[in-house]
């Protein structure tokens, strides 16, 4: 049975499992466990959630039996058997309200079936119609699909990787409705009706709905294949009538888009392109802010640097002469710095300032029991306290 799994599966679930793993290692270390709260939290939120649909299903559904619709429960055996599964899940027959639709669900260990009433009715007419969908169904928990995920979680949101594996399962699961099938056109003609609709499906050319998958080489339609959990539908009843059809090639600059966008599963791609945009505004309104303020402290840091001598000269002189200087230039001191700051002395009470491109800088001295001269740096107009440099500390000057 193993030529039922489609390859790409078996390596981007080892990727995706990996990836997973390392990032949850990460963030229950990194929260300091935090994160095992929020994993229990989600667990519980998730059963309740599963557990009013299954109880939706088995209030309101139909079970499959041996007396209850014995044709569709034939099929369900058969395809069962087909697939050796030999712990059976429970089928069920939902009001699908219009939708041509069938999914596998899985609650406290026991696994289901559902089909929903729009399939069954249309493919009343198609043998294999109904054996395509149970197949592909009974193919998510024959591949244990619906049991890995809370592992992989973290990586299957990552652009190109989740996406890839979704849309290799469904590939996968694809295989097991065809093994269900009697016929590779019945598997392609069962997928088609997705598109042609309840009725239309039974006079569509399939080959010639299959030629189409030509089309998506196109840049768009690589790309939000790309960011889509499901292959193209074309692609996919081609596969079924060929296991081994090569499909064609993507757009290359498809997929240097597609790389930053997340996958969202699906809710679409152009749901990821808003978690994009929201992620990137997040973190520029988090990183802007955090970069000008360490520009800002870059600068300062430089000015505090080149002022150096100046202060170290103003020391001394006060330390030999009892006084201030009545200006900079009695000393020679240039008062525009390299980087064209310009300090100013005021000779009242020798405090230094210094005018940079981002605020002023103030230094103002004092004297210590020693005699020494200590220059205290703050902040002046224009800076915040945070903005200053960790170079902005009391300095003795020897």
């Amino acid at each position: 049975m193993k030529h039922l799994t489609y390859p790409r599966e078996r390596t981007l679930g080892s990727i995706t499992l990996v990836l997973g793993l390392i990032a949850w290692l990460v963030l229950i270390f990194g929260s300091f466990g935090v994160a095992l709260v929020i994993l229990a939290l989600g667990f519980i939120l998730h059963l309740f959630i599963q557990s009013s649909l299954i109880a939706h299903i088995k209030g309101n559904g139909v079970e499959l039996s041996a007396e209850q619709f014995p044709d569709l429960y034939s099929q369900f055996s058969s395809c069962c058997d087909r697939l050796e599964i030999k712990s059976r899940p429970q089928a069920y027959i939902l009001n699908g309200n219009g939708g041509l639709n069938a999914f596998a669900t899985k609650f406290l260990g026991t696994k289901y079936v559902v089909l929903m009433t729009d399939v069954v009715d249309a493919m009343a007419k198609h043998d294999d119609g109904v054996s395509f969908y149970i197949g592909h169904e009974l193919g998510h928990l024959r591949m244990k699909h619906l049991s890995g995920g809370l592992l992989r979680w973290p990586a299957l949101w990552l652009p190109l990787i989740g996406a890839a594996y979704s849309r290799a399962r469904e590939t996968t699961c694809d295989r097991h409705g065809l093994a269900c099938c009697k016929s590779a056109e019945g598997a392609a003609r069962a997928l088609a009706a997705l598109a042609a609709g309840v009725e239309r499906w039974k006079t569509l050319d399939v080959a010639a709905y299959i030629k189409q998958s030509s089309h998506s080489s196109g840049f768009w339609m690589s790309f939000h294949e790309l960011t889509a959990g499901y292959p193209w539908l074309t692609k996919r009843a081609a596969r079924v009538m060929d296991v081994n059809a090569k499909m064609p090639k993507r757009n290359f600059f498809s997929y240097i888009l597609a790389a930053f966008v997340p996958f969202a599963g699906r809710l679409g791609s152009g749901f990821a392109v808003l978690i994009l945009v929201y992620v990137v505004g997040v973190l520029a309104a988090i990183g802007l802010p955090a970069y000008q303020q360490y520009t800002t402290k870059a600068i300062l840091a430089k000015n505090i640097m080149q002022s150096q001598n100046t202060r170290d000269l103003l020391g001394n002189y006060y330390e030999t002469n009892k006084e201030i200087p009545e200006s900079l230039s009695v000393l020679s001191i240039d008062a525009e710095l390299i980087d064209g700051s310009l300090m100013t002395l005021n000779s009242d009470n020798m405090s230094l300032s210094i005018s940079t491109k981002k605020g002023v800088l103030l230094f103002t001295p004092a004297e210590n029991d020693q005699g020494k001269i200590i220059w205290d740096c703050i902040n002046g107009e224009g800076i915040t306290p945070e903005q200053l440099p960790p170079s902005c500390i009391r300095v003795e000057i020897n």
